[in-house]
């Protein structure tokens, strides 16, 4: 009962299950900390505090992203601060009329501007909302104040939502690795049925051929297995998922931002090719294939199969494992597939790009590995690898 209930508090992958659960749990009590936090300071225009917490983590989940806002909120406040304390002693000392201290705001709101949206980002925004808070009004000092009390308020937010998700961390690292490896798993799965998909056509043209009453329909009107499209349609699901990691599993990992968009990418074709040897399998019903080229056909199936199964648990596993290579079958070995019909050449053909894009997938996840394996905590991974010795037990990657 009690590991139970510490399971989303302890492993990661129970947090990937409960990710919008926890998420509300760390703000909320988030929130009450900036509250107390209020108390404590007892500084006017408290209200920011909360504010800031709710802006940082309201519609952010994981480290990476997180941590990114807080440091762009940082770094725009203090900027702020600093050129607003440069427009003050500009007024204050060289006696500026009022309206070249209109003017000069008005400038550096322009160049703030135009660095917010070449390079600066939110970092930009945020260090002429902070200047406009100080100067606003040059004429009362209070507004000035009002504006430091403001930007003080923001920097304890943003250290109260920092400290909640180190608390509770939930990084997306982890949920970049496992929407992946549950893709792939899917996608072993998926391919696994291209053959029962054939096998499935087939029964269908050969019982219609047996009955004469029955008109037997051509092979690319079998019906689609529904099972099939669902299942389909989640892993696009996932793929879609992932997009929003890539940046903060980026910044967690130290991984290049494009390396990880070329994962993504290989991602993105091999569900594609999997989609295309769905389409094309229900096709080759009445088209004969040699005992050879089907036993050919077979291996690969169980192959590619297996490749996208042990990726999959590599990807989940606390233990520090290799990425095998996905088959060493090679079509180049069986000249007689060029002696098959176009259909099935197609098909063989969509198969070795299909071993292709797994092959550069496993290639870049190995190279990447010891990088995305450090950023996912390896306090947990070593304690998993004690808790599996202990007790005698194997891995999943014994497939």
């Amino acid at each position: 009962m009690w590991q139970r209930f510490t399971a989303p508090f302890i492993e990661p992958y129970v947090r990937y299950q409960y990710a919008d659960v926890l998420h509300a749990i760390r703000l909320g009590v988030a929130i009450i900390l900036a509250f107390l936090a209020n108390k404590l300071t007892n500084l006017p225009h408290g209200e920011w505090t909360t504010i800031t917490v709710f802006i940082i983590l309201g519609l952010l989940q994981y480290q990476g992203a997180i941590y990114t806002k807080a440091k762009e909120r940082v770094l725009g406040t203090l900027f702020g601060i600093v050129t607003a304390l440069g427009v003050l002693w500009f007024t204050h000392n060289v006696g500026a009329w009022l309206w070249v201290d209109y003017a000069l705001i008005g400038l550096l709101s322009g160049i703030i501007g135009y660095l917010a949206i070449r390079q600066l980002g939110y970092t930009g925004l945020l260090t002429g909302i902070t200047m406009l808070m100080i100067v606003s009004d040059l004429g009362h000092s209070t507004i000035a104040q009002d504006g430091i009390y403001r930007v003080l308020n923001i920097l304890i937010g943003t250290g109260v939502a920092v400290a909640v998700t180190l608390i509770l961390p939930l990084k997306s690292t982890l949920m970049w690795r496992f929407l992946l490896a549950s893709n792939l798993e899917a996608c072993g799965s998926l391919y696994a049925g291209v053959g029962n998909h054939i096998d499935a056509a087939e029964g269908i043209t050969d019982s219609a051929a047996k009955q004469p009453d029955t008109v037997a329909f051509p092979a690319n009107d079998v019906p689609v297995d529904k099972v099939l499209v669902t299942s389909l349609q989640q892993i696009n699901k996932r793929l879609l998922a992932v997009r929003p990691h890539i940046a903060a599993t980026a910044s967690e990992s130290g991984i290049k931002k494009e390396t990880l968009e070329t994962i993504q990418r290989t991602h993105r074709n091999i569900i594609g090719t999997i989609d295309l040897l769905l389409s094309a399998a229900p096709r080759l019903a009445n088209i004969e294939i040699d005992d050879e080229n089907h036993t050919l056909l077979i291996h690969y199936q169980h192959e590619l199969t297996q490749a996208m199964q042990h990726m999959a648990a590599v990807l989940r596993s606390p233990s520090d494992e290799m990425f095998r290579p996905i088959t060493r079958i090679t079509v180049s070995e069986y000249p007689s597939v060029h002696h098959l019909a176009f259909e099935w050449q197609g098909y063989f053909w969509l198969t070795k790009t299909l071993q292709a894009q797994l092959q550069q997938l496993s290639d870049l996840l190995q190279t990447t590995k010891p990088h995305w394996y450090a950023a996912s905590g390896l306090g947990y991974q070593r304690r998993e690898q004690r808790k599996i010795k202990q007790q005698g037990g194997e891995t999943d990657l014994h497939l």
